[in-house]
């Protein structure tokens, strides 16, 4: 990346305000083990984080602005947004998946291994996250009639924005790529196989992520990129393609971003009888009569209650930590103590 305008990669003055004195501002455009490829206003450089950093567990993502002391990352600039789920398969650390970014793309393919409840918690993610989230269904072009689908996904993204295209006909595809003008960042986030390379190839105007052929009936085929990557496309804008994700489990989010998800539920809930309603069997429950009449349907309403289990299982850990941190600390300077005391003339 020769000659790069750093403001065209989303530079500004506030994150100038935040760059010490004698360091050199870069973006992250992609993560290695222990490297990081950064974007700097010289070109590209190949960057890695001080082992004392590191030990501190400083987090650095895909999206992220840094300062560099030539070679070396010498700190992370204060995020606007950041995508952050729970890393697969451990509940005690997290993963950030992207950085500073404006729109968060949910991307599915119609089919019926389309998953509503799955859209469900990305949304609660994003909203997290502080990027704004918008919803992109694939391979229209396989469907002779894909609203149904779209009315199942609309159904559970309320006020979300929901994009059908076609990386094949080029069907919402120009409406999309509009979403990301210059100065933009944009993440896409999906299962594997939906097309999300395919749309950056298309957006790029050539084949800059691999996609491979697996399935006949799959002539979109599959990313087979491991890690993610930022991309600054044609005529402006900026899109992060990311790997497939198996799994997402919920990072310390707040109750504040289900009820974003779940605004219908959370207005619903608004209108009971008593202020403190479980939503189980109190009278003049309205969470419970929409249910009732089939407004509310039960699959909404249990991944609501299930998400929700999750955030306090988790604000429940995330107090376990912190009292297990308070205890360590305590004990060292119980040592320190008796050892100064062992010394003391």
């Amino acid at each position: 990346m020769p000659g790069l305008d750093l403001g065209a990669l989303g530079w500004n003055a506030e994150l100038a305000d935040n760059l010490e004195h004698g360091l050199a501002p870069g973006r992250v455009v992609a993560v290695h083990r222990g490297a990081f490829d950064v974007a700097t206003a010289r070109g590209s450089v190949r960057a890695r984080l001080p082992g004392r950093l590191a030990y501190d567990g400083v987090d650095v993502a895909v999206g992220d602005w840094v300062a560099l002391a030539g070679a070396s990352i010498r700190s992370v600039l204060p995020r606007r947004s950041a995508i952050v789920r729970s890393a697969a398969g451990r509940s005690s650390e997290s993963q950030t998946l992207a950085a500073n970014v404006d729109v968060a793309f949910v991307v599915s393919s119609l089919g019926p291994d389309l998953e509503p409840r799955r859209i469900e918690r990305y949304l609660v993610t994003i909203w997290e996250s502080g990027a704004v989230p918008e919803i992109v269904l694939t391979k229209a072009d396989r469907m002779d009639d894909p609203w149904k689908l779209v009315a199942e996904v609309e159904a559970v993204s309320i006020g979300v924005p929901v994009h059908v295209v076609s990386a094949v006909t080029g069907q919402g595809c120009d409406a999309l790529r509009a979403r990301m003008v210059e100065g933009t960042t944009a993440v896409l986030l999906g299962s594997s196989g939906v097309g999300k390379s395919t749309l950056v190839n298309r957006f790029a105007g050539r084949e800059l992520m691999t996609v491979n052929v697996t399935r006949a009936d799959d002539d979109e085929g599959r990313h087979t990129t491991t890690h993610r990557e930022l991309i600054q496309l044609p005529g402006g804008g900026i899109v992060i393609d990311t790997p497939g994700l198996r799994e997402l489990q919920l990072w310390d989010h707040g109750t504040e971003s289900v009820g974003l998800a779940f605004s219908d539920i959370e207005a619903l809930a608004a209108e009971c009888r008593f202020n403190n309603c479980g939503h189980a069997s109190e009278p003049g429950c309205a969470v419970q009569a929409a249910l009732r009449s089939g407004e509310l349907s039960q699959e909404r309403h249990r991944s609501w209650l299930k998400l929700q289990r999750e955030l306090r299982a988790m604000a429940a850990r995330a107090d376990a930590r912190l009292r297990r941190e308070e205890k360590r600390k305590w004990q060292r300077r119980a040592r320190e103590g008796r050892s100064r005391a062992r010394h003391r003339p």
